[in-house]
């Protein structure tokens, strides 16, 4: 029989959608985002420029032989000899699609190669760079994002406590994304170095929708504490970690 990894645990949509996301499963392809479009808000590099690299190809390198380098295959990156670049996420608290936590374990479970960084409202992953793009590009495409709830921003990132702004946008100080007409536009890169034309990121999520895909717990749409099998997990890790030293089982000796 086969077996299907369980990464969270619950019966809310909040449970469902947290193992949506951390097992990359049946996620919903919302846009499209040309590459050219990606490498322009990313600003590692130029559109259309080749990849820098940081040594040669792995195939040109003649290491020595080694049993763990045979078994184990190079990531594109690795083998191209890419250089280590990054993708920074903020998610909006009121109801964005996902949040730091859930985007470190998506990138940690579904993709080798990768540093995934979890801080209170941002998440950020480090990869070699064709790597990094494929985990950026999956996430700014499918149902992981909204683009007016989350963003790209590798610096000045305040804005995911905030109170959203009158047209239903998190605040950016750096104001790299904002709404124009019916879609969600950025004209600056992710450390806010202006762009030379405007790159569309799509629809904003209604706010109905936005409950429903939600992975955050909040007391006005799903509270934590009425998923009794989260509450139940959650309770039994903390209690094995604090009074066992998280050595689960010990606690049938004493």
């Amino acid at each position: 029989m086969a077996y299907t990894a369980q990464y969270y645990p619950g019966t809310t949509s909040v449970a469902e959608n947290r193992r949506k996301h951390m097992g990359r499963r049946d996620l919903e392809k919302l846009r499209e985002i040309s590459d050219e479009d990606l490498t322009a808000i990313l600003g590692h590099r130029a559109p259309g420029q080749d990849y820098p690299s940081t040594h040669p190809p792995l195939a040109e390198m003649e290491e020595p032989p080694c049993p763990i380098r045979e078994m184990v295959e190079p990531t594109p990156g690795a083998k191209a000899g890419d250089r280590v670049r990054y993708v920074q996420f903020v998610d909006s608290m009121y109801n964005a699609p996902s949040i730091p936590y859930v985007r470190s374990y998506y990138a940690a479970i579904n993709f080798r190669g990768v540093d995934p960084g979890t801080l209170s409202g941002r998440q950020i992953v480090e990869a070699r760079e064709r790597d990094m793009e494929i985990i950026a590009k999956d996430q700014l495409e499918s149902e992981m994002t909204c683009p007016a709830l989350a963003g790209l921003r590798g610096a000045t990132v305040h804005g995911h406590s905030v109170r959203l702004q009158e047209d239903g946008v998190m605040f950016d100080m750096l104001d790299r994304q904002r709404k124009e007409g019916d879609v969600i536009i950025m004209d600056k890169d992710q450390v806010a170095i202006p762009l030379d034309r405007k790159v569309n990121l799509g629809k904003p999520m209604s706010e109905e929708e936005l409950a429903k895909r939600t992975t955050i717990y909040r007391v006005d749409n799903v509270p934590f504490r009425s998923d009794a099998e989260t509450l139940e997990w959650v309770h039994r890790v903390y209690l094995q970690r604090t009074q066992y030293g998280f050595r689960p089982g010990v606690e049938k000796t004493q």
